[in-house]
């Protein structure tokens, strides 16, 4: 048995759970890269992790008969119109109140669009190439001003990314937000498995693990303590939604309106698919009466495809990850009790680093979805919402969910809502984005602009 002082009872944890492996390079490594190795170890719940492996034995559990969920439609009849009416009332309330936090899950890097950095830092803006944290922070920022309150900005990160986003932000002067007001932390990493149930090397003196999950994004909201601070300044309702999507409402009235209407503890945003085969989970209500989401891969083939009376199809509620939740209830679930999220086991290639080098190796990932929050509550509520005015997701650097698809939505919206406003376009303009510093929504623009006879026209 290996010993380094003050790190004894790590040592003989790592050896009681078998894992000693992980100090096969040991006599290589320097002292503080032997003190690094310890450190992590320290961290790892060892009776956790192995409770996790076991699962990987189990067979995969049967799905629960379900149906489409009740959602609040898009309003079309007078009814549905006074509905939205008062949930508005509402929800400007509580806005003005200053109940609501804004929450953006912002852990990822850009390297799928090309791109060095946090995805947060990438440009998208279609005439001013401001960056999605920009965009963010600019609505935040507007909303503030709006509503006569400062509406705290929760930022998680990874990890691989906290700093650069730290200095990023700083370096932007937290784009006109107070810096009290911003909120940082890490999500949580947790160690990978291979088939054998032992620890992987990414390195010789680091442990390869993976990022838990957006699930795991309200686990690290609690543990970081910043879910606690909000709660002590009388925050009541958290805003959820992620990075890469440029239209989202951060704070919006009706959204949040019906949620305290309906005294939800979740509220979600649905989306009507597109086509049957479109990649996005589906709400559903199972049978013992709770709702969820059924990933687009676990929806069965004749469900996909099912149609109602009016020829519509039957399962097209798509999640698209936007939520809000109530404080306490988080709290609730987020405690390491009974009522809490589960983890998801996936089988995916790792990379081992041994003798020879890096080898790849089929391994177990451990990782929580924010959905399965859902069925821990029977108070949810569902809204549609439309892909014109509220997705645009930047996954892909060119085709469907990509940087031009986004540009093209932000431009086709800031049109739309310049015609709503009775405002004139000419001819010769192709492009066209509206500053959020100028308007949130539509009522915010100003009536006596004048649009520029020019191809692309930035309204700031």
């Amino acid at each position: 048995m290996i010993s380094y002082n003050g790190y004894e009872d790590t040592i003989t944890r790592v050896y009681d759970n078998n894992q000693e492996h992980v100090f096969k390079f040991w006599d290589e490594l320097t002292d503080a890269e032997k003190k690094s190795l310890l450190e992590e170890l320290s961290d790892i719940d060892f009776q956790h992790l192995m409770s996790l492996y076991e699962k990987t034995k189990e067979d995969e559990p049967i799905p629960m008969d379900f149906q489409p969920a009740p959602y609040m439609p898009v309003p079309r009849t007078d009814e549905q119109k006074k509905e939205y009416t008062r949930a508005y009332d509402a929800g400007i309330d509580m806005i003005k109140h200053g109940k609501v936090a804004a929450f953006v899950v912002a852990g990822g890097q850009g390297s799928r669009l090309g791109f060095d950095g946090p995805k947060g830092a990438f440009p998208v803006g279609p005439v001013s190439d401001k960056t999605l944290f920009q965009i963010h922070a600019e609505k935040i920022k507007k909303y503030s001003e709006k509503y006569g309150v400062i509406v705290p900005w929760l930022i998680m990160t990874s990890p691989a990314n906290h700093q650069d986003t730290v200095d990023f932000l700083k370096e932007h002067n937290w784009f006109g937000l107070h810096e009290e007001s911003v909120h940082l932390f890490p999500q949580k990493m947790i160690p990978s498995l291979d088939p054998d149930g032992k620890l992987v090397l990414a390195d010789k003196h680091s442990i390869f693990k993976n990022p838990d999950g957006h699930g795991g994004s309200l686990t690290a909201l609690r543990q970081s303590g910043v879910l606690e601070k909000m709660i002590d300044q009388g925050i009541e309702i958290i805003s959820y939604f992620q990075v890469d999507n440029p239209l989202v409402n951060i704070v919006d009235p009706y959204f949040i309106g019906f949620h305290v209407l309906q005294k939800a503890h979740i509220s979600s945003k649905a989306l009507m698919k597109a086509y049957p085969e479109e990649k996005v989970g589906v709400f559903v209500e199972f049978e013992n009466g709770k709702i969820g989401v059924v990933e687009y891969s676990d929806l069965p083939e004749e469900k996909q495809y099912e149609k109602d009376d009016e020829g519509s199809l039957r399962y097209a509620a798509g999640s698209i990850a936007i939520h809000l939740f109530d404080c306490r209830f988080l709290m609730d679930i987020t405690g390491g009790g009974s009522l809490s999220l589960p983890y998801h086991i996936a089988k995916k290639k790792i990379e081992e680093y041994t003798r020879e080098g890096e080898k790849e190796i089929q391994g177990y990932k451990f990782e929580k979805f924010v959905f399965d929050a859902l069925p821990l509550t029977d108070n949810n509520f569902i809204m549609e919402t439309t892909r014109e005015e509220e997705f645009a997701p930047v996954k892909n650097k060119s085709g469907i969910d990509s940087v031009e698809s986004a540009r093209e939505l932000m431009s086709n919206l800031a049109m739309n809502w310049l015609k709503q406003q009775g405002i004139s376009i000419p001819p010769e303009v192709k492009v066209i984005e509206i500053s959020p510093l100028q308007a949130v929504e539509p009522g915010d623009i100003d009536n006596h602009i004048t649009i520029p006879a020019k191809e692309k026209v930035y309204i700031q």
